[in-house]
């Protein structure tokens, strides 16, 4: 909501929630994210052993964030690298003065006519505290001589799009693994209506703070139970899925009506005959009774 810019920080194709700092509107997306990074790939790494991949937006190009990284995988030597892909921000470039390297190194492909696009990369060196980095850049130029309407265009239009990267992959993968970023908009979703936080409830910024951070605990909570208990063979049935959003999972377990009976010392709870969700309910309660 306006007067706020959280930043959040997602794990795996599932969306856990690793942190959530709340952030006055007015301050930069890149202030005090490098310390950010640094917390989110200690924990990151203690909860999953395979190698990571850490997506940044344009907001955060910026070589401080590179920095993390290699510091991060210098320090923990003995644990599998983590590999970044930050959108490149052009700024001020010239996409004229790109358009010429393009057609030099450029590998071209014409998805229609009037559009051809080029892919390359180039090795670039960051200069940052002393130190050279030399970090591979992967560029994508798009260029229209006519529009999607059949119109002809007086002057072309070019699009310059980059990606600064670790990963020794071609371009196309490249591209692909960072359109996967656009699944964190739909983590921010979830907690925004299926959690309703978008407006946070205090006009005391600590206040707040406290709220989303008990926000992502809970958020946490309903994620876990939603991948072990609506994804299986005993979930009600639903179309296949890698997850379920926060909003199916309280509407498939936590609203689910029951009773609670005491009786020979013993606790039951008791569901509807027809209770679609009871398998599902039973196998997220023996994992955490019993798991």
């Amino acid at each position: 909501h306006d007067g706020y810019a959280p930043m959040a920080v997602y794990l795996g194709q599932e969306g856990y929630c690793l942190g959530f700092e709340l952030r006055e509107g007015k301050q930069h997306c890149q202030k005090d994210t490098p310390a950010l990074l640094a917390r989110a790939l200690r924990d990151a790494q203690k909860i999953a052993a395979q190698p990571l991949l850490l997506r940044l937006d344009g907001g955060n190009d910026a070589i401080e964030n590179i920095e993390v990284v290699l510091a991060h995988n210098e320090a923990h030597e003995d644990l599998p690298a983590v590999d970044f892909l930050i959108k490149w921000n052009p700024r001020r470039q010239d996409k004229a003065d790109w358009l010429a390297i393009a057609e030099q190194k450029g590998k071209w492909t014409y998805p229609r006519e009037g559009k051809r696009v080029a892919l390359f990369s180039v090795q670039t060196t960051r200069h940052w505290k002393g130190h050279d980095y030399s970090v591979r850049r992967v560029i994508r130029i798009i260029e229209r001589t006519i529009d999607k309407h059949g119109q002809r265009l007086l002057v072309p239009e070019i699009d310059l799009e980059g990606w600064w990267t670790s990963l020794d992959v071609s371009e196309e993968d490249v591209i692909q693994l960072y359109a996967d970023h656009g699944a964190s908009e739909q983590f921010h979703s979830e907690f925004k209506t299926d959690m309703d936080i978008e407006r946070l409830p205090s006009g005391k910024f600590a206040t707040n703070a406290l709220v989303l951070g008990l926000s992502v605990l809970a958020y946490n909570i309903l994620r876990w139970i939603g991948q072990n208990g609506l994804l299986g063979s005993k979930s009600p049935k639903r179309s296949k899925a890698q997850r379920r959003r926060i909003r199916t999972v309280m509407q498939e377990l936590m609203y689910v009506a029951a009773r609670i009976i005491k009786t020979a010392r013993t606790i039951k709870i008791s569901f509807g005959r027809g209770c679609r969700s009871l398998q599902a309910f039973d196998a997220v309660y023996r994992k955490l009774a019993y798991g």
